[in-house]
């Protein structure tokens, strides 16, 4: 692709030197400075901790097993979602942010009860939290982590990679997803 040329008009242009003002001294932070917002165990925190954790938060990356976007996505989680074009998926952003909430309240609907049943709860050490068993729904589906549970652990499936529920139940807990609502059957 050939990116169009762009004129600059004559008075952004700069003709010569200008005197910069830097802090001679050490900077010191204070009350009035903009810091960029704190996401930690929000929603986007969440989200952005899974993608990171699934392709480095790379819209447009397929991994070695086909799977799709910044969530990792495959093709029949895409289709329930109403997506049939993996190229479209594939280069649009907007639609993948779609189709991770939308998955998500999917998810969380089908979980529903277990959520009701474990949060709170410890297997093998580790407190079970709705992130976590969305995550990990995410990870493995959410009749996997209906069976993770219901054995309390006994039965622990992992993905292509080694990485177990266990795991996703562990590393993405605490997270706040009530902004989630449960969905029955939804679509992007």
């Amino acid at each position: 692709m050939v990116k169009p040329k762009v004129k600059v008009p004559e008075n952004l242009k700069v003709v010569c030197p200008t005197e910069a003002i830097y802090p001679k001294e050490a900077v010191v932070f204070s009350a009035t400075m903009v810091a960029p917002p704190f996401i930690g165990s929000s929603y986007i925190g969440f989200k952005e901790a899974l993608a990171f954790k699934e392709s480095q938060g790379d819209y447009f990356i397929i991994n070695t097993l086909g799977y799709l976007g910044k969530y990792q996505f495959g093709i029949g989680t895409l289709q329930l979602m109403g997506v049939y074009n993996a190229t479209h998926f594939l280069n649009d952003p907007v639609l993948q942010e779609k189709v991770f909430y939308t998955n998500l309240a999917r998810n969380k609907w089908i979980l529903r009860r277990d959520i009701e049943r474990f949060v709170g709860k410890r297997i093998r050490g580790v407190e079970i939290t709705e992130s976590g068993m969305l995550a990990a729904a995410h990870l493995a589906g959410p009749g996997n982590v209906k069976k993770y549970l219901r054995s309390w652990g006994r039965v622990d499936v992992s993905d292509s990679y080694g990485t177990t529920i266990a795991k996703y139940i562990r590393k993405f807990s605490g997270y706040d997803t009530s902004f989630v609502a449960p969905k029955k059957n939804p679509k992007v």
